[in-house]
């Protein structure tokens, strides 16, 4: 399966209807959740997947959408409690304003491509940008609105395996740092942009703007708009970067060892802000996907003693 992620362009009536849409699945989530609450105050169990199903018909959003919804929200359950039953952390689902509803999704139907139009269900012809081919078959569609205010059409493609031919190149070790993004075993280093440390001051004068309005108004509104921006800035700077990397390592190696890190672990208990602008995880997830297409192959191995000089071979 792959993602393919492209901008839309919709009307001003559009977005008006797309924006209803999102406080729609935000009110139905919220309603199937406390129903789920209260069903298990009552007889002790959470309702089943087919009855909070049954409890989204007629909301005023395209069918599959609002069943989407449920279950999601029985997936959420499920997934709790089957962590706390493995002794893991697991936070309970909760309830949700209308920022944290973002998408509108689509399982199976209801949407096609036209030329340089989407067409979907309830919203008509939406222009479309697609910058690259999409190969395989579509299976699922996310309408999402991204916090600087701009819509993105997110699809997903089941594509046909293919088979793996190694292209012959060096073989590679790479160390991730934070001096240095990565330095690799043949001595060559690849820099720490720091794409955080290029916005730091626009962004701290953004939000010393924005703390200082008016909570609902529509001021706070547009400055909060503008600190989304400098976010989103920050993240496709980081996306083009990785990927970019990403790419020309998988073509010019046939192998690339990496040490598998716990970023996350890492990040809570120091440089978290350093670490997440790095980008370690989705450094290594492109690598290990963008691989097998090219010739080279991705192992991870124990970080413990990795930065050390190897005895035998130097």
């Amino acid at each position: 399966m792959r993602a393919y992620k492209f901008r839309l362009y919709p009307t001003k009536a559009q977005q008006k209807n797309l924006d209803m849409h999102r406080y729609i699945s935000k009110t139905l989530w919220n309603c199937l959740l406390e129903f789920a609450i209260k069903r298990y105050e009552e007889t002790g169990k959470f309702p089943t997947r087919s009855q909070l199903q049954s409890e989204v018909k007629n909301v005023g959003m395209y069918s599959q959408s609002s069943q989407e919804i449920s279950h999601r929200l029985n997936d959420a359950l499920l997934r709790c409690f089957r962590l706390r039953k493995q002794g893991k952390k697991a936070g309970f689902p909760r309830f949700r304003n209308i920022d944290r509803a973002k998408s509108i999704h689509y399982p199976q139907s209801g949407f096609s491509i036209t030329g340089k139009k989407l067409k979907v269900t309830p919203f008509g012809e939406i222009n479309m940008v697609i910058h690259r081919l999409i190969e395989g078959k579509v299976k699922t569609l996310s309408l999402k609105k991204e916090s600087s205010g701009k819509w993105f059409a997110v699809f997903t493609a089941e594509q046909d395996g293919k088979t793996f031919t190694p292209n012959g190149k060096e073989q590679i070790g790479i160390d991730l740092g934070l001096k240095t993004f990565a330095t690799l075993s043949n001595g060559k280093k690849i820099e720490n942009p720091r794409h955080l440390a290029r916005w730091e001051k626009l962004l701290a004068k953004r939000q010393k703007q924005l703390s200082g309005k008016k909570k609902g108004s529509r001021n706070r509104f547009e400055a909060k708009r503008k600190v989304a921006t400098i976010y989103e800035k920050v993240q496709n700077t980081r996306t083009d970067f990785l990927h970019k990397t990403s790419t020309q390592l998988v073509n010019a190696y046939s192998l690339i060892g990496l040490e598998r890190l716990q970023a996350q672990e890492m990040a809570e208990r120091a440089y978290g802000k350093q670490i997440n602008d790095a980008g370690w995880s989705r450094f290594a997830n492109m690598l290990t996907y963008k691989a097998g297409n090219a010739g080279c192959q991705v192992i991870f191995v124990d970080a413990k003693g990795t930065t050390k000089t190897c005895h035998v071979c130097g």
